[in-house]
């Protein structure tokens, strides 16, 4: 029997790239909405999104439209000339999250990056910490990129490994529910996080829902206390919502669950409407005021491509009314989740279109599980072999969702 066209590109990947990844065994072709097409023509209802990038489905027409007309036009220049799309959209992005000032670069990691230097340097010129011992204060189970600077500050040794000497400056402290307090469920605790502060502490810098760690979402207060908390201090809040921001979680940014707003703000994944890269670091001009020309930068940061297609994509997140569907459908899809009542569910939590559900150990692999939606039409993800993460396009339908709902709830009982 001949090699599928799937063996023929897998081999080619494994053959040819490094392992870095470890794929589903499917060969993807083609992206419309919120499906996706393998080579061999067989269709999937994407529960993935690129990790929170295809918020506004694959190759939305407005967006493709954009970036054809901008590509003719001008796509590349750097930025050591003014251009009318960047312009436009550093208005738009600042206007839309309701920050002064912000700084664009391609990935989300580049953004953190970014988000680094400028605590540190208001940590020096603002605050007057001695020179070299500014500290940043992550949480444990943090993900926010794969640059040695930040791996030297996650908490998962398999980020670590092999890759030191490590950046100094940086101290972990406990992400809500995963502290010591005799009333796990009812804790807001950030006693953690005030332990670890002193005189040279510049910022605190967390994911307001963790993605990576598997759709971690904490207490009710907990982030506003950590706010205020940075405030009592004259400490920075930096939030990164690379994943969970652009109205992933039912409301623009995640942060607005609490009603507080962070000195800092990352964004990157779905401001590039699923098609280009495209990062971003917002704060006030007295945070950005320490980058001076020669300080930072990237040659595609900020393109005239990306911009324009990212200004198009912000404007979609309310024309489509993506932010509203996020809600509304997250709720939905969340509470008929939970009702599946099997026992190898131990949770399922989440908010807006952003929903973890972590399986009991001792019954099924969560990249198992995948495995077997896969085989059933659905494109799913495993964290930590123990959770799995649902994250469908924002622009998913009612029908779309019951559908994936039917698979899930087969495979699950079939076990």
């Amino acid at each position: 029997m001949p090699p599928s066209l799937q063996d023929e590109y897998i081999k080619k990947e494994i053959l040819f790239g490094a392992q870095n990844y470890a794929p589903l065994s499917v060969v993807l072709k083609k992206g419309k909405g919120a499906y996706l097409w393998d080579v061999d023509g067989n269709k999937y209802l994407d529960m993935v999104s690129a990790y929170s990038a295809v918020s506004h489905g694959h190759s939305h027409p407005e967006l493709v439209k954009t970036i054809q007309d901008q590509a003719e036009n001008l796509a590349i220049t750097s930025r050591a000339f003014f251009t009318e799309p960047f312009g436009n959209f550093l208005e738009k992005l600042t206007k839309v999250a309701g920050f002064e000032s912000a700084l664009t670069m391609n990935t989300g990691a580049e953004a953190v990056e970014t988000a680094i230097k400028a605590s540190r340097r208001w940590g020096y010129f603002t605050k007057g910490i001695e020179e070299n011992k500014a500290e940043i204060i992550v949480a444990d189970g943090n993900f926010h990129g794969r640059t040695t600077t930040i791996v030297s500050f996650s908490t998962d040794p398999s980020y670590k490994d092999g890759f030191g000497p490590f950046t100094p400056g940086f101290e972990s402290a406990n992400y809500c529910g995963s502290c010591d307090c005799e009333s796990i469920n009812n804790c807001i605790s950030i006693e953690s996080f005030e332990r670890k502060i002193n005189k040279n502490t510049c910022a605190i810098l967390v994911e307001p829902i963790q993605g990576e760690a598997g759709i971690r979402v904490p207490k009710d207060g907990w982030l506003k206390e950590l706010s205020k908390l940075c405030i009592e201090k004259n400490i920075l809040l930096i939030l990164d919502e690379i994943q969970s921001g652009l109205g992933r979680t039912g409301k623009l940014f995640a942060y607005q669950h609490e009603d507080i707003v962070p000195d800092g703000l990352i964004l990157g994944k779905a401001l590039g409407g699923a098609l280009l890269p495209i990062s971003a670091f917002l704060g006030s001009k007295d945070l950005m005021k320490y980058f001076n020309p020669g300080s930072h930068g990237s040659t595609f940061g900020g393109n005239p491509l990306a911009a324009k297609v990212a200004t198009r994509a912000l404007e979609l997140l309310f024309e489509d009314n993506l932010i509203e569907n996020s809600a509304e459908l997250g709720q939905y899809f969340k509470s008929k989740l939970q009702s599946i009542n099997n026992e190898i569910i131990k949770e399922v939590r989440g908010k807006g279109l952003w929903i973890g559900m972590e399986l009991n150990d001792s019954h099924i692999n969560a990249k198992d599980l995948c495995l077997m939606l896969l085989n059933e039409g659905l494109l799913c993800k495993e964290t930590h072999k123990s959770v799995i993460r649902f994250a469908p396009p924002l622009m998913i339908s009612k029908k779309e969702l019951d559908w994936a709902i039917k698979k899930i709830t087969k495979v699950i009982r079939s076990i």
